[in-house]
């Protein structure tokens, strides 16, 4: 079946439609977008630039996509755009950048992801599957958001961070250091509170397996010896555990966990 246009839209003929796609009222789409099958604008909705939209997305009024990144050292050439994967809504007023001829040239979004009201993704972002981004996010540049997490309303995440898979972010929470997969941050500044296990309860995760992940966690950041020092007796005492290792493996990554959130020591 062929797209549905309101007269009203202003469409490139050279974009890509998919099957049943839907553009409501007062839409701009522009000539190097591609809109999934069944994908649906509402109304009053902006695509601009190389960005490629899955199948049976929703778009709610004055989303707005792919115009030039907020990013000064972005000379305006080269192929830049915005990848985005299936069954994704993105709600009102909601505005995600593309990459930069700088640094990474595709910002990307997972499937089955929730962006709500007024929440800002920037240049060169890599999100993963099930990803929600409540009320209000704000999101800086190349920050990579693992699996299954959700960031709660008001959060602002650092540019160049990384939040790891099943975590939470807690309301109104500035996070300026990465998150540990499965971690619970809360505060300004963000500071590591736990785990996320209501997350991992309603994910399916088994009590054996958040034991041994509380049991790490415990390890991990106890007040005694240096992370290095921790991190090492962790490894050897949960080397078959996958889930441990996960976040074992996020901290190793860079510098030995200097660019960490950890828990708040005043406590």
């Amino acid at each position: 079946m062929t797209a549905t246009i309101h007269p009203t839209a202003i469409v490139d003929p050279a974009c890509r439609l998919g099957d049943e796609v839907e553009i409501g009222p007062y839409c701009i789409v522009d000539e190097h977008v591609t809109l999934g099958d069944r994908t649906r604008l509402v109304s009053h909705v902006t695509v601009s630039g190389r960005t490629e939209i899955g199948a049976d997305c929703l778009l709610y009024p004055q989303v707005s996509m792919g115009y030039p990144p907020q990013d000064f050292k972005h000379r305006g050439e080269g192929d830049i755009g915005i990848r985005i994967g299936d069954r994704c809504t993105f709600r009102e007023m909601v505005n995600v950048h593309p990459g930069t001829d700088v640094g990474k040239p595709r910002t990307v979004i997972g499937d089955d992801c929730y962006f709500m009201v007024g929440s800002h993704l920037a240049h060169e972002c890599q999100v993963g599957d099930n990803v929600t981004l409540s009320n209000y996010v704000q999101v800086g540049g190349n920050v990579s958001i693992g699996d299954y997490t959700t960031l709660g309303g008001l959060a602002a995440i650092h540019q160049h961070t990384r939040i790891g898979n099943y975590a939470f972010v807690a309301g109104m929470a500035l996070v300026t250091n990465d998150v540990i997969p499965y971690g619970l941050v809360m505060g300004n500044s963000a500071h590591l509170n736990g785990l996320n296990v209501v997350g991992l309860r309603r994910r399916g995760f088994g009590k054996a397996q958040i034991h041994k992940l509380r049991a790490a966690y415990r390890q991990l950041f106890a007040y005694e010896g240096t992370l290095a020092e921790r991190v090492e007796d962790a490894t050897r005492l949960y080397s078959d555990e996958p889930l441990v290792m996960e976040i074992i493996e996020f901290i190793m990554t860079q510098s030995n966990g200097r660019n960490l959130t950890l828990p708040d020591m005043r406590r």
